[in-house]
C-alpha cells in the first residue's frame, strides 16, 4: 500500500526535479551568453579608449609643431627684427599671439587628458612651501592680467600650513585651470586664491571669482571631458571643456577631491583638497 502511493509521488518529484534541472541549465546558458557578452562590450569600450587616447596624444603632438612656428613668428614680429610695426599692426599680431597661445593650452590639455587616460602620468612628490607655488602662479598670470577690471589676489597662507609633499606641478597644472576659468569669466571684480588647512592633514586650495556664475542645468556634467557652459560670454571664448575634467583626473592621482560652488550673477568657487603629504604608493604583493 505504501509502495503504490509513494511511487507515483516519488516520479512526480522525479518529473520536476528533471524540469528545474533544464531550467538550471537553460539559466546557466543564459547567464554565460549574458557574461560573454558583458565581456564583449568591455573589450569594445576599453579598444575605444584606447583609440581614443592614441587619437588624441597623436593630434596634439601633430598640432605643436605649427603652433610652435606661429608662435615663433609672432615673436620675431613683436620684437621688431624685420622692422617697424604700425599700431595696427602691432594690434592684429598681439591678437595672433594670444589665439596661438590658448590653442596651445588645449593641444597641452589634450595631451595630458591622453596620458592620464593610459595611464602614462607619472606622479613626482616632492618637498615645497606653499608661498613658493603662489609666487610661481602669480608670475604666470602676470602678462595675462590685461583687464584692469579684474583684479587677481593669492591671500597669504596660513602660518599654520606646513611645507607639501606631492606633485607641485600637477596641482599648480589644477590651479592654474581654476584660475583661468575664473578670469574668463569674470568681466569684472575680483578672483581670489587662498589655501586654507582642515586639522585633518589635508589642505583646500579655493579659486573664487565675483564673475558671471554657472547655471544649475550645467553642475551635474561640469567635469566630463569636453563640457561647456552654454552663456552669451562663452561663444566669445575659446577652449576644449577638457580643463575641469583634466583637474579631476590630477586631484586623484594626488589623492585628492575637487568640488565648486556656484550661482548665476554671483559667481563661482572651485576647490581642490589634497593631503599635505602624498601616500607612498602600495607595493604589489603579487611582484614578490
Amino acid at each position: 500500500m505504501t509502495d503504490s502511493t509513494t511511487s507515483p509521488e516519488l516520479a512526480a518529484a522525479r518529473r520536476e526535479l528533471d524540469a528545474l534541472r533544464v531550467e538550471l541549465d537553460e539559466t546557466n546558458r543564459g547567464v554565460l551568453a549574458l557574461y560573454a557578452e558583458l565581456d564583449a562590450q568591455a573589450d569594445e569600450v576599453r579598444k575605444a579608449t584606447e583609440l581614443k587616447s592614441r587619437f588624441l596624444a597623436y593630434m596634439s603632438h601633430e598640432f605643436r609643431t605649427p603652433i610652435g612656428s606661429i608662435r615663433s613668428v609672432v615673436r620675431l614680429l613683436l620684437d621688431r627684427i624685420d622692422g617697424p610695426l604700425t599700431e595696427e599692426q602691432e594690434k592684429q599680431v598681439r591678437f595672433i599671439e594670444q589665439n596661438a597661445r590658448e590653442f596651445a593650452e588645449m593641444v597641452d590639455d589634450l595631451l595630458d587628458l591622453a596620458k592620464v587616460e593610459a595611464g602614462r602620468v607619472d606622479i613626482s612628490p616632492a618637498w615645497f612651501e606653499m608661498v613658493d607655488l603662489f609666487s610661481a602662479l602669480r608670475g604666470m598670470f602676470k602678462p595675462v592680467l590685461t583687464n584692469p577690471e579684474v583684479h587677481l589676489v593669492f591671500e597669504e597662507p596660513p602660518a599654520a600650513i606646513p611645507r607639501l609633499f606631492t606633485d607641485d606641478r600637477k596641482l599648480s597644472q589644477i590651479l592654474r585651470n581654476f584660475i583661468s576659468n575664473a578670469l574668463k569669466f569674470t568681466p569684472r571684480g575680483e578672483v581670489k586664491v587662498t589655501a586654507v588647512p582642515d586639522g585633518d592633514g589635508k589642505i583646500t586650495f579655493t579659486v573664487a571669482d565675483t564673475g558671471v556664475g554657472i547655471a544649475p542645468e550645467y553642475h551635474q556634467t561640469l567635469f566630463e571631458d569636453f563640457s561647456q557652459v552654454r552663456s552669451p560670454l562663452q561663444r566669445k571664448l575659446t577652449g576644449t571643456g577638457l580643463g575641469l575634467s583634466l583637474s579631476k583626473k590630477l586631484a586623484n592621482l594626488l589623492g585628492g577631491t575637487i568640488g565648486f560652488e556656484s550661482e548665476p550673477g554671483k559667481g563661482s568657487s572651485f576647490f581642490v583638497t589634497i593631503p599635505v603629504h602624498l601616500p607612498e604608493p602600495v607595493p604589489d604583493s603579487s611582484s614578490t
